[in-house]
Formats: structure tokens, C-alpha cells, sequence
């Protein structure tokens, strides 16, 4: 059973209303992502604007629902049984979204990435379950738990055990996974597996990495993600713990060798363009970031 689901006493559930968020939502935008037509911001937190009107619509409210990680999204009726979960859920035949955010990851989104051999790659990791963890093998075994950095290591070790699977991390941020199997050194690219490299990236974290996937799919941990707010890729200048500065040193030296057409971060927003387009955006968000100064942590500040 999961060890993720009982912070804190649940408020008391709202009689005779539909869909919801309870107090304890902490404006993470997870459920934003999932659901952005019914959800938006309010007053620092999510708010259900709309209720669903389709069968499609139902399933991104329960989608949202899963995913949220102190299971703010609520419905009298609706409960959250196995049977409506949709994760793992597919992006495309590759990659699939986790769901199950953890608490202890600050509700990140972590991702299955599927090889050609038939076996996958977690990318991050959800909130620990045995019975969620036969969920993601089930589209094949695991062979390796890719940590993009030490704030998304909680379960890490984990799944790893459970799946038999190798786990790795920046040698910057191994005190987050002392017993990682793998260490990441340096700032070199490091080929994690056929297809596969991972690139050093400082700045969010001291041991920040990013993995790039068959020149199509970049795992950018919270280096950088796809912003609604300004229709553009972003830093989150104001959730920087290690360095804004290394961060634009990092991003200058690496992104050049990028290539992709999917961007999917930890925190912030998935998005596929053209790789002509990412790689032209990727190159302004560079020329953005070298202008940037330190300042203090604020997470009301970043552009969703």
C-alpha cells in the first residue's frame, strides 16, 4: 500500500456540489496541466470553473484527480477507484505520464519511456505503491529510474528495488540518493542506454540533469518547462536553489547539442513543437536566462 496518502486529516467533503478543490491544494498546476479548461488559478490556488459536460471531459476531472498529489480534486459522488485511474496515460507510443504525483516531490510529474526492446525507462518517480508499480510494468520491464535531480529522488531507491532496476543521479545531488547504483559526473553527456543520454545541467540544483531520448523527447527534470502563461519555454528564476547563474552557463553550453520535440518537465507544462521551433526557442530562452539575477526563493512568482 502507499505510504503518500495521509498527511493530514481530509476537510470535510462538500454535500450536493460536483467537482471541486479542497483546501489543501498547494498550486502545484498539476491538475491545470490535466484539465486546463475546467481548472484555473484563483486566488493562489485551483479552482474547478467548470464542470465536465462530455465523457472526455469526465476523464481529464478524474485524470487531474489522480494525479493530484494532496487529493484536493474532489466529487461527493466520484470516488477514485482502480477501475477510472487512467494512468499510466500515454502521451504518444512512447512516453506515458505517471500520474500518482507524490507529496514528497513536491507533486512532480514523472514519465515511463518505452525502448524499442520492449522494456521501459522511469523518469522520476510517482508516489510509492506496490500495486501502482505492477501498473507501469505491466507495459514492460524497468530497467532503469532516471532522477532528474535531488528535489524528485524520494521514492527513487523504491521502485528501483521493486523493478530490479538501476538508479542513477548527479554525483551534485547524491546525498538526495546515497545508494544510487549510477553516478552522473561532471557536465559530458553520459549515454544512459541505447538512445538514451543524460546532460548535466546545474543551476536548478547543484546535481540538476536533463535526458534527452531519441532526439525527440527531453526530460528537463525543472531546468526548464512550457509555459501557459507566456506561450514560450521558462526557468523558474524564482525556485532556483542552486545558482540562476550556472543555470544560464549551464543552458548556454548545452543547449547547442539539443535536439527534440517534446518537452516534459517535473513542474510546468508538457509540450510538443516542430524540433526546428524548440530548438529556436530554446536558443532565445538561453539569451533570456544570461540576463537574469539571483533572487530570492518565491514560488507565487512562477509563470504557470
Amino acid at each position: 500500500m502507499s505510504d503518500d496518502l495521509s498527511p493530514e486529516a481530509e476537510p470535510e467533503e462538500r454535500a450536493g456540489e460536483g467537482w471541486y478543490v479542497d483546501t489543501r491544494c498547494t498550486n502545484c498546476d498539476v491538475a491545470r496541466q490535466l484539465a486546463p479548461d475546467m481548472i484555473r488559478e484563483q486566488d493562489g490556488r485551483a479552482e474547478v470553473f467548470r464542470q465536465p459536460q462530455t465523457e472526455a471531459e469526465q476523464r481529464q476531472l478524474y485524470a487531474a484527480a489522480f494525479a493530484c498529489h494532496t487529493r484536493s480534486i474532489r466529487h461527493p459522488a466520484h470516488h477514485l477507484t482502480p477501475d477510472v485511474d487512467p494512468f499510466p496515460l500515454a502521451l504518444d507510443d512512447t512516453v506515458h505520464h505517471c500520474g500518482h504525483n507524490s507529496r514528497h516531490t513536491a507533486g512532480a510529474n514523472a514519465y515511463l519511456l518505452r525502448r524499442p526492446t520492449g522494456s521501459t525507462m522511469m523518469i522520476d518517480t510517482p508516489r510509492w505503491s506496490a500495486e501502482l508499480a505492477d501498473r507501469y510494468e505491466a507495459l514492460g520491464p524497468v530497467t532503469d529510474v532516471l532522477l532528474t535531480h535531488r528535489d524528485h529522488a524520494a521514492h527513487g531507491r523504491r521502485y528501483a528495488d521493486r523493478f530490479g532496476a538501476r538508479l542513477w543521479i548527479h554525483e551534485g545531488d547524491l546525498d538526495a540518493a546515497p545508494d544510487a547504483d549510477h553516478l552522473i559526473r561532471g557536465t559530458d553527456p553520459v549515454e544512459i542506454g541505447a538512445g538514451v543520454t543524460a546532460y548535466p545541467l546545474p543551476g536548478h540544483t547543484r546535481g540538476s540533469v536533463l535526458y534527452l531520448a531519441d532526439g525527440m523527447y527531453c526530460f528537463s527534470g525543472d531546468s526548464f518547462y512550457w509555459s501557459r502563461t507566456t506561450a514560450d519555454l521558462e526557468v523558474a528564476a524564482s525556485v532556483t536553489w542552486y545558482s540562476i547563474t550556472e543555470l544560464a552557463a549551464s543552458l548556454a553550453r548545452t543547449a547547442p547539442r539539443l535536439r527534440f520535440e517534446w518537452v516534459l518537465p517535473g513542474h510546468g507544462d508538457r509540450k510538443r513543437l516542430p524540433a526546428e521551433e524548440m530548438t529556436r526557442r530554446l536558443a532565445h530562452l538561453t539569451a533570456r536566462t544570461r540576463t537574469l539575477q539571483p533572487q530570492p526563493i518565491d514560488f507565487t512568482a512562477v509563470r504557470w
